[in-house]
């Protein structure tokens, strides 16, 4: 199933409440036996058989059975694994109404569960959908530093380094100032040698495509080293210097945490900077971009479209006609875009059709 059939799956899945914990969550991780987990669902079925409500106890047995009879038509566990939610989906108490829903995910999954609650469990299978910008992160102090990369919410520590820088020394006079210069020395060829490290993990070289840089350290460190490292473009790409009292991986959480108002503007930021140039040249060169179902549809038929620009609110007001748009940009390998309406600009382009373009060329 494509990303964005299941993104429309979980939406659904996410508002079904159940009356009481009948609502059932399965996954099967790539490559186990299916045979062996049917075995084990059958086996549910006799724990299920101690609930105390007679009607819960109804429910939940009779989901199971369908799951159970679902498998047996099942020979080997796809590819990628499958999910299962099954479950009494009446609004109403003392009516029934047993849904199943299965999907294969478009990437393999790992996950072996099984759960019985109030609601699906919608949340490992939204980590998969998601799209994920990266950030890449940066501790240091005077004497270590650690480099990491923010996935989507996952941080991934990538190095550590540590400084020669001597610790402090209680010796006065021409000794203490000699050593406060060897100190700051080293200090300064530390910080150049984490600047090229920062280029080698996070320059166009590193073939990493991060969206920002964050940076932290404890006091003036940070801003010090901002000084001294010749970092060129990667510059540019600081969107947040937080002040963080560790330069191991744990600063690296830390640093996340301190920085997500910078984190939650960045990503707002970049939608409405894609929105002020759509509408920029709506006004001074229209034949650079197209608007509305009929002139994004030949744009899209003649291959001319670049960026597909698509609302959320028209993706599921009309999501036949969406989906079909989305077919035919990726035939022509044409980038989708998703716009929110969180923003003025993407209040503005939904009541402009919601569903726009950036042309390759005009038509």
């Amino acid at each position: 199933m494509r990303p964005e059939e299941i993104s429309k799956l979980l939406k659904k899945l996410s508002s079904i409440r159940g009356r009481h914990t009948e609502l059932i969550t399965v996954y099967i991780p790539a490559g186990a036996n299916i045979l062996a987990i049917s075995k084990q669902l059958e086996a549910e079925k006799s724990t299920a058989s101690n609930i105390k409500s007679k009607v819960t106890r109804k429910n939940v047995i009779e989901a199971l059975e369908k799951i159970v009879r679902e498998l047996k038509g099942v020979k080997k566990t796809p590819e990628n694994g499958l999910v299962i939610f099954c479950g009494n989906t009446a609004k109403k108490e003392g009516q029934q109404n047993i849904e199943f829903f299965a999907l294969e995910p478009h990437v393999p999954i790992n996950i072996k569960m099984y759960r019985c609650d109030q609601k699906f469990l919608t949340e490992p299978l939204r980590e998969l959908v998601e799209k994920h910008d990266k950030y890449g992160l940066l501790v240091l102090d005077r004497h270590e530093s650690t480099f990491g990369l923010l996935d989507g919410k996952t941080i991934i520590p990538l190095s550590h380094h540590t400084s020669e820088v001597p610790g402090k020394i209680k010796a006065g006079g021409q000794s203490a100032a000699r050593f406060a210069r060897i100190r700051e020395e080293v200090s300064k060829a530390f910080f150049k040698r984490t600047g090229e490290r920062l280029i080698k993990e996070f320059g166009e070289a590193s073939g990493r495509e991060i969206k920002g840089i964050l940076i932290g350290g404890p006091g003036p460190t940070k801003e010090d080293f901002l000084a001294e490292a010749d970092i060129g473009k990667l510059r540019e790409k600081i969107i947040a210097v937080e002040d963080i009292g560790y330069a191991d991986e744990s600063g690296l959480e830390l640093l996340v945490e301190k920085a997500q108002t910078a984190l939650e503007k960045a990503e707002i930021t970049k939608e409405k900077n894609l929105l002020k140039d759509f509408f920029e040249l709506l006004g001074k060169n229209k034949e650079k971009v197209a608007y509305g179902e009929g002139a994004v549809r030949k744009a899209l038929q003649s291959g001319a479209v670049e960026k597909l620009l698509i609302s959320e609110e028209f993706d599921e007001k009309n999501n036949a006609l969406s989906k079909e748009f989305q077919k035919m940009a990726k035939d022509t390998a044409a980038e989708i875009v998703f716009i929110s309406t969180e923003t003025e600009e993407g209040i503005s382009f939904m009541n402009l059709s919601g569903i726009g373009a950036f042309l390759r060329f005009s038509t």
